[in-house]
């Protein structure tokens, strides 16, 4: 009788006797259209491919792919460390984007007869089993979508995080989104204050103005506002710890008859203010309520005032499976995140009774606010690996790593829309400086 261990191909420890690369090589020919696109070392010590460097140092890899095939699974994998990317990550993954251009692999299928190759594959190697579990660091959500526990939830994942970990990242304001670059030898404190003049610029703020930042973050704009501008300002966020933050700041730079910082959801804003600007949170708000919050900025701002909105957007994507920018930052980073093409964002503003005025793309500028955020990142090792596990370290550089291609590739982008409430006169110059 012939058992699964005499069986050819196997030696005596139950391993493909050609090894266990080589083995994953010829069962996904079919899959990557050819092969490998990358130099595969397996934790049997075989290797087989070329290019990159990827190391298995575990079947638990493999069983967490056949689970979750593509970006999931294999973003699961590398942040438990079960797979590795040695060298560059940035120059790992923008080979394989471009041998998936090259090949024409996005949408291939697979035929019952790849999937059973693939299957006895996985066998041979020891990589079917259990689903394993999710990593720590992933979110794990409850709740209807966007209800307002379920977004306290999402939010508080990723910013009330550490707040001493986004300090060593961020500029001195903590601000955390696209910087405005004049010159990209700008360093990111520059940026960060050139964005920050500019959207108070936008807005026309000055002594006695009032202005509602919503989704104030760790508080970049509304401190700026005041401190720079004179604005009266009101910030709201849902993140404990942000708040916490921010109101230490007003306490230090003396704001407080300036700067008031609630810690509630932007569906319950409050009173009508001269200008109102949202920076990168109407993302989080999800597709079916992007009208309710619309809303909420036009209500909150009087007739012929402006309303500032920089949002991300996603290029020739409207809704589908993964609207917050793919299956990994939508597990790990931003979940219920939303995005879409720019022009359908003004739509929703136009149709939610502000008009546009102006429309600020700015996508080169996160490319270079994401290389300094890596930076600042790559060399604080030491400091971030004494704030969280590594595990979080490793989500943090794909995060950083796979937004910058996201931008630099025009997957992604970001814009500054300008509007004003209709009603009344606005004093917006005919003439734009900016």
């Amino acid at each position: 009788m012939t058992t699964v261990e005499s069986a050819p191909g196997f030696d005596k420890l139950n391993q493909p006797a050609k090894g266990v690369a080589s083995t994953l090589a010829e069962a996904l020919r079919p899959f990557v259209g050819g092969d490998l696109p990358v130099e595969l070392h397996a934790w049997d010590g075989s290797v087989a491919g070329s290019g990159p460097v990827v190391r298995l140092n575990s079947s638990q890899a493999l069983t967490r792919l056949l689970w979750a095939p593509g970006e999931l699974g294999a973003a699961q994998a590398y942040v438990t460390g079960e797979l590795d990317v040695e060298g560059d990550l940035d120059d790992a993954l923008t080979h394989v984007w471009t041998v998936i251009a090259q090949r024409g692999l996005t949408g291939v299928s697979a035929t019952p007869g790849t999937l059973w190759r693939a299957a006895r594959a996985a066998l041979r190697v020891g990589a079917l089993g259990r689903r394993p579990a999710a990593p720590v660091s992933q979110a794990v959500l409850k709740g209807r979508l966007h209800s307002k526990s379920r977004d306290r939830e999402a939010i508080s994942h990723h910013y009330d995080f550490s707040n001493d970990f986004y300090d060593a990242i961020l500029d001195d304001n903590m601000a955390y989104s696209s910087g405005y670059y004049s010159s990209p030898e700008m360093t990111l404190e520059q940026a960060q204050d050139a964005k920050l003049d500019l959207v108070c610029r936008k807005l026309g703020l000055g002594p006695g103005t009032t202005f509602l930042d919503v989704g104030c973050g760790w508080g970049s704009l509304s401190l700026y506002a005041a401190q720079n501008f004179g604005a009266t300002v009101t910030g709201i966020t849902i993140a404990a710890e942000q708040k916490k933050f921010i109101d230490a700041r007003i306490a230090e730079r003396g704001l407080g008859d300036l700067v008031t910082i609630q810690l509630c959801d932007y569906r319950d804003a409050e009173g009508e203010h001269d200008a109102v600007a949202s920076i990168e949170m109407g993302e989080h708000v999800g597709q079916a309520n992007y009208p309710t919050y619309v809303e909420v900025l036009r209500r909150s701002v009087k007739p012929g005032g402006r309303v500032l909105i920089q949002a991300m957007s996603r290029n020739g994507v409207s809704g589908g499976k993964h609207p917050g920018g793919g299956p990994f930052i939508e597990s790990f980073i931003a979940p219920d995140m939303t995005m879409r093409p720019v022009g359908e964002t003004v739509d929703l503003i136009e149709a939610g009774g502000l008009e546009v005025r102006d429309v600020h793309g700015m996508r080169e500028h996160y490319v270079h606010t994401v290389r300094h955020w890596l930076e600042r990142f790559e060399a604080k090792q030491d400091e971030l690996r004494a704030l969280v596990p590594e595990e979080y370290l490793r989500v943090w550089r794909l995060y950083l790593v796979g937004g910058g291609m996201a931008f630099r590739d025009g997957r992604m982008g970001v814009d500054q829309i300008l509007a004003v409430r209709p009603g009344a006169p606005h004093d917006l110059p005919a003439v734009r400086t900016w």
